[in-house]
Parts: structure tokens; sequence; C-alpha cells
């Protein structure tokens, strides 16, 4: 179990970060969800011990996180939003190398790591490449690799998916499933799909507070009976958003299509819609928006 509690941060040019921020993390998949922005690779770089709190605390088991580092590091696996690589190693010789930074001492037993990773990921015909000649997605696949490296029981992805077409997304979201069934996996994201595809629990983080966490079938079913749709015309909408809560816009062939959160018929042709988890995120955000509007 990974215990969050009051963890805040604010950085020299007077961003805060992370506002008072308490999660209890689970084994299997956690998703936290916000925009770019909000706080979230604030939050993972903090638990991937790469900077401190000014406040707070964070407990991973008997670890703590804050005051014992290198004990978190043993056990965590990372793959953050953006990381380098020797540009002429190959896949199998850098994960070898970072084996032995990881204590992997033994030449038979990194062999047997690395070509079980190799294998793991689907990287196996392509391990004597250098790694950046890599796609994307082949990119994020050796990322989850190395952040497999040495067992861990944590391991954080930071927006993982981001920029991967649908194959290679399905290829990476049921290599995450798997490896989610034993150990504690947090995957930071901005894309809603991801989470809906994965997370049995869930946090939304917004200007670097959590404000919204449970199971996404809970939250959608919260707004049964709230949801409401229409296709509009493109000078009609100023209006709409005066007299509604609108949540989200589309443009299709021409109009728009909106989605509204009203306890009432709003009346005026909309009709009901079956609440989803994008709807539960539009409308997260969108009273956050106008919470801080008001202040």
């Amino acid at each position: 179990m990974l215990e969050i509690k009051n963890l805040s941060k604010t950085y020299g040019n007077g961003v805060r970060a992370l506002d008072d921020v308490s999660l209890s993390i689970p084994k299997g998949m956690y998703g936290l969800l916000g925009p770019n922005g909000a706080g979230k690779s604030t939050l993972m770089r903090t638990l991937a011990t790469l900077q401190a709190p000014d406040r707070g605390t964070a407990t991973f088991g008997d670890i703590d996180i804050i005051r014992q580092p290198k004990a978190l590091r043993a056990t965590l696996g990372y793959l953050p939003q953006d990381f380098g690589v020797y540009p002429r190693m190959s896949a199998r010789a850098m994960l070898d190398h970072l084996a032995v930074l990881k204590g992997i001492t033994s030449g038979k037993e990194r062999k047997r790591v690395v070509e079980g990773l190799l294998e793991q990921t689907n990287l196996k015909q392509h391990a004597n490449k250098s790694v950046a000649s890599y796609s994307g997605g082949m990119r994020q696949r050796f990322g989850i690799a190395q952040a497999l490296l040495g067992d861990p029981q944590l391991i954080i992805v930071d927006e993982p998916t981001a920029g991967l077409d649908p194959e290679e997304r399905n290829r990476f979201h049921n290599l995450l499933s798997e490896i989610g069934e034993n150990v504690v996996v947090i995957l930071s994201t901005h894309i809603v799909e991801d989470v809906a595809d994965l997370c049995p629990l869930m946090a939304i983080m917004n200007q670097g507070k959590i404000v919204s966490q449970g199971a996404p079938g809970d939250l959608i079913a919260a707004l049964e009976g709230k949801v409401w749709s229409k296709h509009v015309a493109k000078p009609d909408l100023p209006a709409l958003r005066a007299r509604l809560n609108v949540i989200s816009e589309r443009l299709v062939t021409g109009q728009v299509f909106v989605r509204v959160i009203s306890d009432t018929d709003p009346g005026d042709g909309f009709e009901a819609a079956t609440p989803d988890l994008e709807d539960v995120y539009f409308a997260t955000i969108a009273q956050g928006r106008q919470a801080a509007a008001a202040a």
C-alpha cells in the first residue's frame, strides 16, 4: 500500500504544484488523471525520490519515501515522461548496463532477466537495434522493460501512451494490465481512455489538488440522469454556455455536439445521455474552473 498524506510543493516561481495531496493506493493499476500542468508529474517525481516536497509524508509499506529514498529506489520502477538513452547502444546492451546499475552482478542472472524482459515487452526481434532508432511505441516498451528491472513492487509510469498510434496503445495497455496484477502501478495521464480501460481505482488532479477519487464505475454512476446532449449551431454556443453547465463541445459536420450537466431536463431539444468517464473528467475540471473564476 502506498500512503500519501498532505504533500505540498511550491516552486521558486511561486507555482504551487502540489497542494495538500493525500491518497491511499493499493496493489493493482491506479489511474491519476488530469490536464497538463495539473501537478501529476510533480507528484510522480516526488514519489520517485527525484525531488522533496515542502511538507507532507509518503510511505510505501514500511519505507518512508522522503527519509529513505535509497530503500524506495531498490523496489521502484519508473518510466518518466521523457527518458534519455545512449544513442549507439542496442536495447539488449542498454538493459544489461542498467541491470548492473540495479545491482544484478551475476552475468548469467543478468542474461536471464534481460532476455525475459525483451520477450515480455515484445522487443526480442529488435534487441540488437539501437534504442535511439526505435519508434515511439517501441521506446515506451523499452521504457517499461527498464522499469521492470530488479522486480520492483512500485511502478510509476508518467504519460506513457501520449503520441502512440492505436495499435501501439493497445499493445501497451495489455502490457500494463499484465504487470499491474501483482504490484502497485500508478498510471499518470491526461488521456481518459487509458484510465477507463486499465484502472479499477483512480483520482482526478487539477491545479495541484486531488479533486475527485474512487472507482470509475462509482464516479460515473453519480452522474446518472444528469448528462444531456444536443447538436447546436456555433452562433448559439455563447448563449448556451451562459445558461447551462456545458462540460464538453465537439465539432461534428459543421455543428457542435455539446454535453451539459443538469439535475433536471434542460429542455430545448436536449436528450438524456449515458454518462461515461470522460463526462466525469470534464465535469470535475469544469467545476474547478468555475470555482477559480468565482474566487
